[in-house]
């Protein structure tokens, strides 16, 4: 990874590990993609790998990005899609040229045009939120109980009630808080 920059956060559903590039959105942000370069780093280790990115193609990818959240938010807690992020899901989805094809190891893996663009990326970017939040996948859609992070997340534990967006950072941070609070309060019942 860059020197200098956070580290990405990957998951297993390639549109939510998207919307982590921008973590703890309701606290000190952390913008994970803040040049085209860390753009162009985060869909190569995504297996999108693109030859180059402008300041405009980062600027679509940011407002993909929010879309995702803003969409994936919304079914998280059941309510109606906003009109305006389906639009830019829907739009990156048709804009982008980029084929599924199965490797012989049976895995499915994108091959993008052949002059590799990032808006064929962000096209598999939207295509993959369109099937998390159209309820496709044997999962569901839930938001980070931490309430500086409140990521969207794609559930698939079993009992489908884990709470956090990754448990090595926010369900950690809140251990800890919650932790530090009771020996705070046990060590003031304790004079």
């Amino acid at each position: 990874m860059s020197a200098g920059f956070p580290d990405f956060r990957l998951g297993s559903v390639l549109a939510t590990s998207f919307t982590g590039t921008l973590s703890e959105r309701h606290g000190n942000a952390v913008e994970r993609i803040p040049t085209p370069r860390r753009l162009v780093d985060w869909l190569a280790v995504s297996g999108l790998a693109v030859d180059s990115c402008t300041a405009a193609q980062l600027d679509l990818a940011r407002e993909l990005r929010e879309s995702i959240h803003a969409a994936a938010t919304a079914a998280a807690i059941q309510d109606a899609l906003p009109a305006p992020a389906v639009q830019v899901i829907n739009d990156r989805s048709a804009q982008g040229r980029a084929a599924a094809v199965l490797t012989p190891g049976g895995e499915r893996l994108w091959r993008l045009g052949p002059a590799s663009r990032v808006e064929d990326a962000l096209g598999v970017i939207a295509a993959d939120a369109i099937g998390v939040i159209a309820g496709e996948r044997d999962g569901r859609l839930a938001l980070c109980a931490s309430p500086t992070c409140r990521a969207a997340f794609f559930d698939t534990s079993r009992s489908r009630t884990r709470r956090w967006c990754e448990m090595n950072t926010c369900g950690n941070r809140e251990k800890k808080a919650r932790f530090q609070a009771n020996q705070r309060r046990n060590a003031g019942s304790a004079r």
